[in-house]
């Protein structure tokens, strides 16, 4: 079921009935985008107004990325129709080209349906779809889901209920040449059991929709081991806990793809609120699959100052014919004990180290989101995480401000000092859509405690204060490698902060997070 919005159990399944014939007075209505979802009154089933932004998100993502794939399918038949010497051989050629490559619509599998809304919004928001396949494991769900697409005027050809098993149904496209062109999974907890067979379910250059809400699992607040016997890899819950959880999740399907040879290309990765959502597309390529090692890491970082660095598992070197050659990664890239500071180092991954987003694809969706704003009631927000993530910089992980200068004991330093006296020593910096007083960089972690060896000299701390095996300690013995120019750089304040972004999102209600899971209405007790 959906993390979003579940369905309990409740009465056997009955035929789906005509919108007419449906007593409303049963019912409680939500109206979202262009749906209208009834919840019967009877039931403990619950609507989560808070994940609207999910299905925003999800809908302006897939409607990009149909541009995009309607856009290559017609390349590749005017590319084959190009090639056709005479009138017959064309027509031969666009008969072969239609038995495989329907350019008129696309379709999309959501695994794990539970009342609809989501598959509804889909088939009344998205154009050029040619199916939507509402899939639940529960006749309840399926039921809901019948009496929703009624209730809208929807054929069941468009969208069509279905009852199973989402591995099974995926598994079932397994050596054939019926795949989904888009598969949503937005399961309650964790996406990692359905992944092997998404990822073998959806098409060539198809979209991988991926919902997680153990985010206390992935961002490591709790049972480390658990986290990496779902997603094979370790969190780190130091200074950069949520943009681990999003590698740790890429790294997770990219491991499932290569096994059948396919390799991954992430679009939007997502930290939103109290889940991740990631938006990848699949493609068959053995020598891309070689280059995976290169993109997946290890990540150390200090006990101490947590400072960070990443070692790939795989390097490329391009030999003299301009093939590639692949061979283990060398390192490791710290000591025994950290470099600034002396202490120990957490080890983390493997995680996804290569791009969290497509920026062509992110600047596409935006221009998309700004021509369509009427059509997403979270527009306001969507353009803010999107212009954040458009001017975030490629390098895994971030520093924050609070650990910056709770490490050292100081005052805390304006992030426009910072972000410039960076700029100023040459390295790239931004923010990080995954939390704020948050910064990206290129900079080495000496560069950045130059940076505040510097600004501690213009604001002194106490060192009577600072224990005698504090990290400050270690880090102030030593003297700045340069003198820090803390001259205002004019790209210290990005766009999306001058325009007045909704860059993150407050908490909108009191008990806002993730529900709990829905189950049968419990009987009072006399």
């Amino acid at each position: 079921m959906s993390a979003s919005e579940v369905t309990p159990t409740s009465a056997p399944v009955q035929p789906a009935t005509p919108s007419s014939e449906i007593d409303i007075s049963l019912y409680n209505t939500v109206t979202e985008g262009k749906a209208t979802i009834l919840f019967p009154k009877s039931n403990e089933v619950f609507y989560n107004p808070v994940q609207e932004f999910n299905r925003d998100m999800s809908i302006a993502a897939i409607r990009t990325w149909s541009e995009i794939f309607m856009e290559e399918k017609k390349q590749r038949i005017e590319k084959k129709l190009a090639k056709a010497k005479t009138e017959e051989e064309k027509q031969i050629i666009e008969k072969k080209l239609a038995d495989y490559i329907d350019t008129k619509g696309f379709n999309i599998l959501e695994a794990l349906a539970a009342s609809g809304l989501r598959s509804i919004r889909y088939a009344k928001e998205i154009p050029n779809l040619k199916q939507v396949v509402a899939n639940d494991i529960t006749p309840d769900a399926v039921e809901s889901i019948k009496r929703n697409v009624k209730y809208n005027e929807l054929s069941e050809d468009l969208v069509r209920p279905n009852l199973g098993d989402a591995m099974q149904v995926m598994y079932r496209t397994v050596g054939s040449t019926e795949k989904y062109d888009v598969v949503d999974l937005d399961p309650y907890g964790t996406a990692a059991p359905f992944v092997d067979g998404a990822i073998q379910a959806v098409s060539e250059g198809g979209l991988l929709c991926v919902t997680c809400t153990d985010l206390a699992i992935l961002t490591g607040s709790m049972h480390p081991e658990t986290c990496f016997g779902k997603y094979g890899g370790m969190p780190l819950k130091g200074m950069f806990p949520h943009e681990m959880a999003l590698r740790l999740v890429l790294q997770m399907l990219q491991t499932s793809a290569g096994r059948y040879r396919r390799h991954i290309v992430p679009l939007v990765s997502c930290s939103i609120d109290f889940y991740l959502r990631v938006f990848v597309r699949v493609y068959t390529s053995a020598a891309e699959v070689k280059k995976a090692a290169s993109k997946i890491g290890v990540m150390y970082e200090c006990t101490g100052c947590h400072a960070y660095s990443v070692q790939p598992l795989g390097k490329i070197q391009v030999k003299d014919n301009g093939q590639d050659r692949h061979t283990p990664g060398t390192g490791p890239p710290v000591g025994e004990f950290c470099s600034s500071c002396g202490s120990t180092h957490h080890v983390g991954g493997p995680a996804w180290a290569g791009p969290l987003h497509d920026k062509d694809f992110v600047e596409r969706m935006l221009g998309h989101i700004d021509t369509n704003r009427t059509n997403y009631g979270t527009n306001q927000r969507m353009t803010g995480m999107l212009t954040v993530i458009q001017e975030e910089i490629e390098d895994p992980f971030y520093w924050t401000l609070a650990r910056l200068c709770g490490t050292m004991h100081c005052n805390s330093i304006p992030m426009m000092d910072l972000f410039s006296a960076i700029l100023n020593a040459g390295y790239k910096v931004s923010v990080s859509h995954c939390g704020p007083q948050s910064m990206k960089t290129n900079a080495p972690a000496n560069i950045v405690w130059d940076v505040m060896r510097c600004w501690i000299k213009k604001n002194p701390v106490v060192m009577e204060n600072i224990a005698e095996n504090s990290p400050a300690r270690a880090i102030l013995l030593k003297e700045p490698s340069f003198e820090a120019d803390f001259t205002r750089h004019p790209d210290a304040s990005p766009k999306s902060r001058s325009v007045n972004l909704v860059r993150y999102q407050i908490n909108p209600t009191a008990n806002w997070g993730p529900k709990a899971r829905a189950g049968k209405k419990r009987k009072v007790e006399e």
